[in-house]
């Protein structure tokens, strides 16, 4: 699975089953409303996608999946509400829960009427009796209003599930058409199948023969059916009950001891044992970002615990998860999952407003990556002279012919430094960072080459590049003042590589490329001649492997014996 794919499914087996579930139930009604829209063409084409539904949720198999996803879902939606510590969350998450209580109570006459009737008494619930039956009757107006509410219910969350993923981003104005027109083309199909067979049943020539072909049941069998949908609406109201009074016995209990909380850049609050730090936050009016809405399912609300972290429970093993994949420091947690019942000192790393926090000392992380220092040879004897829009029109057109070449080897640019720039290779691990500054070398210097075609048809002299390609250990922070602190590197290693970049001028070659970088990337040293070099700021002489063109570097290293360039 990719990391985008296994991104999705982070968090404990309730999230997971909750998702599963989730989308379980998206599909069925995804489907069902297409068959319905279906009677804009005709009953028979509606009736006919029925049987094929039918045939898949009304098997044993079917059966099992849809019920055991509903129960699923909507068990686990009143335990989560049951163990919240406050009611107080943001407006669309309280608008979310809504929609969940109301779909049960609109959806129980729907499943007792058609499945029930279908499985006690032998109704032929087919789509033209279903239609025309409810057709302008208050159940009409409840089964468009269940329609509405249950597809905007399974779009929230589908969105909040997918909306980290940057094709979902991308995809938003072209799925947001979509999700307006499905209910749309289902409530159309209605409408237009529900007034053509109310006229058949209204009809006292054709009713008997739809009565007779429909099982149309009888006046006490639609007693009991009203009966069973008042007897389980009550039984889901006293469920309803039950969660809230759970809810409500565990704030009173647990509001008999508070626990301090200070924000580094907020208030002070206290919120009670067992409450999460972001039913904390948010109960004390502290506005926490959560983007997945507390579920654990992303780590927007993660804190850095300044004081008291060895006095915290450990985190589970699918937060620390989720702290590894972000590279966070070992005192990160995350708000929705951390429990604390011992004083604390914390620092968020996003905002309410979903900027990051201003920096920090405890946010820097260090890093094993490669990095990459370019610059443009004789710069300053080349553009004497030149009028300044010039050197602008040159700049642009130069790093358009090679940055290309970093981002296509999964680099970016960490800062452009005038006639040169400085590029890093955040990967998964030390060796394919240090393969992709390789890769971005040799794609550096086939791109200046035809760029320098391009200059030579112009009549303009050829551009000459030096680069120093180290990897070694990299602090990753923000630095600069509040509001305006890019994310940028600093250490040893950015030292010794621009050292070694301003190297190739005087060996008179295209690229120096250290030892401990080629050893990253997985080649065997033995078989290179290096060079020894004494770098300013640099303690040791630095091997490193002087090349004259960088774009034979695949050939290089894939070559058995390697003279010195």
């Amino acid at each position: 699975m990719t990391k985008t794919g296994s991104s999705l499914w982070k968090g404990n087996w309730r999230t997971r089953a909750r998702v599963i579930s989730g989308l379980i139930l998206f599909a069925y009604i995804l489907f069902h409303f297409i068959n319905i829209g279906l009677g804009i063409f005709s009953l028979d084409a509606m009736e006919r996608f029925q049987d094929i539904r039918q045939a898949i949720h009304r098997s044993l198999l079917g059966t099992v999946l849809l019920y055991g996803a509903l129960f699923i879902h909507m068990g686990l939606a009143l335990y989560r509400l049951a163990r919240r510590r406050t009611l107080k969350m943001p407006a669309w998450e309280a608008f979310q829960i809504i929609l969940g209580l109301l779909i049960p109570l609109l959806l129980m006459a729907h499943i007792v009427h058609t499945r029930m009737a279908h499985d006690f008494f032998g109704l032929n619930d087919r789509m033209g009796y279903l239609v025309g039956l409810i057709w302008d009757t208050t159940s009409g107006w409840n089964q468009s209003a269940l329609l509405l509410i249950t597809w905007t219910h399974g779009c929230m969350g589908l969105h909040f599930w997918l909306r980290s993923q940057a094709w979902w981003r991308n995809s938003l104005l072209i799925l947001i058409s979509l999700a307006t027109l499905i209910p749309a083309w289902a409530l159309t199909g209605f409408m237009v199948q529900g007034r053509q067979q109310k006229a058949l049943f209204r009809d006292p020539e054709t009713f008997p023969a739809l009565a007779e072909q429909y099982n149309w049941l009888s006046a006490e069998q639609f007693a009991y059916l009203l009966q069973a949908t008042n007897r389980n609406l009550l039984i889901f109201g006293a469920i309803v009950l039950i969660t809230l009074a759970i809810h409500l016995t565990r704030r009173f209990v647990i509001n008999r001891g508070a626990v301090p909380i200070r924000y580094v850049s907020g208030p002070e609050i206290r919120g009670q044992r067992g409450m999460t730090l972001l039913e904390m936050s948010r109960s004390n009016g502290v506005e926490h970002m959560a983007l997945c809405g507390g579920k654990g399912r992303c780590t927007t609300c993660r804190v850095i615990i300044e004081e008291g972290a060895d006095l915290l429970h450990p985190p589970s093993a699918e937060e620390a998860a989720s702290l590894r994949a972000v590279n966070a420091p070992p005192n990160a947690r995350l708000a929705c999952q951390l429990r604390p019942t011992n004083s604390a000192t914390v620092l968020q790393v996003f905002r309410g407003d979903g900027r990051r926090a201003r920096a920090h000392q405890s946010l820097g992380q260090e890093r094993g990556m490669a990095i990459l220092f370019l610059d443009m040879r004789g710069f300053t004897a080349r553009t004497t002279g030149q009028l300044p829009y010039d050197v602008v029109f040159l700049l642009n057109r130069f790093f358009d012919a090679i940055v290309p070449s970093i981002t296509g080897a999964g680099g970016t640019v960490d800062k452009y430094l005038g006639d040169g720039l400085l590029a890093v290779f955040e990967q998964d691990d030390e060796q394919a960072s240090a393969q992709a500054a390789l890769d971005a070398a040799a794609g550096i210097s086939a791109a200046l080459a035809t760029f320098n075609q391009t200059l030579k048809a112009e009549k303009a002299p050829p551009v000459a590049i030096g680069m120093g390609l180290h990897l070694g250990t990299l602090v990753m922070g923000e630095i600069g003042a509040a509001e305006n602190a890019p994310r940028t590197i600093i250490g040893d290693t950015v030292n010794a590589t621009s050292r070694l970049e301003g190297k190739t001028k005087e060996l008179a070659v295209e690229a120096l490329i250290s030892k401990d970088l080629l050893e990253a990337a997985g080649h065997d040293t033995s078989r290179f001649e290096f060079v020894d070099l004494e770098l300013r700021g640099v303690a040791h002489p630095m091997p490193a492997l002087p090349v004259k063109q960088a774009a034979t570097l695949p050939d290089i290293l894939s070559s058995e014996a390697i003279p010195v360039q």
